[in-house]
């Protein structure tokens, strides 16, 4: 797969290009990133090569201009990228892109995927193996920045950390009608907690579980999670819920805590997307640093796309202009 710039923008995503608009011009330079030039020639060749895909040119329904534009964004985004793989001195290699593809693809068809990706976001697959292999750049800059570690060790120590958060209560909830009742119901259910699903039985309602249930610690009841929370297992507690009419009684029959091969891959895709977020803010502090401008005649940048410029000198160069920028109007 090769490297040279076209990152895809994609569903799985893509950090934006927050830059600076317009000081150096040339008619020969698209773009200009830091010491780095955007071609015309360049961007007029990116844009044939994906238009020869009819796929691509179904997508792009003759608005060569507009695409043009698309295609631009991603060629400043692609030496971005570049400026900040020399900065911190990472790599992604094209068996890493290739691995996370296959991983992403869960055995379907790669040649369906693209062709679906072709028609509805006008990438290739050059394009999508840039995209992927950004979003691995930003877990490398991330770890080389010590802003985030994704090791064996990390894993474990989040597991040990969230235990809390993981484990499960196998609860029962059957609400009865008064203080009474809760209170001989949950010395039944204590003395013989086999016999929950005959007691519910005996008060069905939209507030009884049929039978005991696994809940996260997240997706208890808010308003009894407190009380949840103070029962060990095998006990239970009653608490009057005056919004249901009644009095609840809870019983906890287990606690349940996942083992760490359980949640391994849980807490990996935890992990990842802490890093990759670190990742796209070293990416936004280092765009401050680098100075991006924008041939006014293939428009301006407004919130990290390139988009039409409205009227104004910029227009009449743009109707001037030929090649890339030529065809159909916005």
């Amino acid at each position: 797969m090769s490297r040279r710039r076209v990152p895809a923008l994609l569903a799985v995503g893509l950090v934006g290009v927050a830059v600076l608009a317009g000081c150096r011009t040339s008619p020969n330079v698209a773009a200009y990133v830091g010491d780095a030039e955007v071609t015309v020639a360049e961007l007029e060749a990116a844009v044939d090569e994906r238009l020869a895909d009819p796929a691509i040119a179904a997508y792009v329904q003759g608005e060569r201009r507009n695409y043009a534009r698309q295609v631009l964004t991603l060629l400043v985004t692609e030496e971005i990228y570049d400026v900040a793989a020399r900065r911190y001195d990472v790599t992604v290699t094209d068996g890493e892109v290739r691995a996370r593809i296959d991983s992403l693809l869960g055995g379907a068809s790669q040649d369906d995927a693209f062709r679906q990706l072709a028609r509805q976001q006008g990438v290739n697959a050059t394009d999508i193996a840039e995209n992927i292999r950004h979003q691995l750049m930003r877990l490398e800059l991330a770890a080389a920045a010590g802003e985030a570690e994704l090791s064996e060790a990390a894993l474990r120590q989040r597991y040990e950390q969230s235990q809390g958060q993981l484990t499960q209560v196998q609860l029962g909830i059957i609400t009865v009608p008064d203080q009474a009742t809760a209170d001989a119901v949950l010395a039944q259910l204590v003395a013989d907690p086999a016999a929950y699903p005959a007691i519910a039985a005996q008060y069905p309602s939209n507030s009884t579980l049929p039978t005991v249930q696994g809940f996260a610690s997240a997706d208890l009841p808010g308003v009894l999670a407190e009380s949840v929370a103070a029962t060990p297992a095998g006990q239970g507690f009653t608490q009057a819920v005056p919004e249901i009419g009644g009095v609840v009684v809870g019983f906890v029959s287990d606690l349940v805590i996942p083992s760490y091969a359980e949640v391994r891959d849980q807490l990996a895709q935890q992990l990842g997307s802490e890093a990759e977020a670190a990742g796209a803010a070293l990416i936004g502090e280092l765009q401050e640093d680098v100075d991006v401008d924008v041939n006014p005649r293939f428009g301006v940048l407004e919130q990290g796309q390139i988009v039409p410029a409205e009227g104004g000198v910029v227009q009449l160069l743009e109707d001037a202009g030929a090649g890339v920028a030529g065809g159909s109007g916005d």
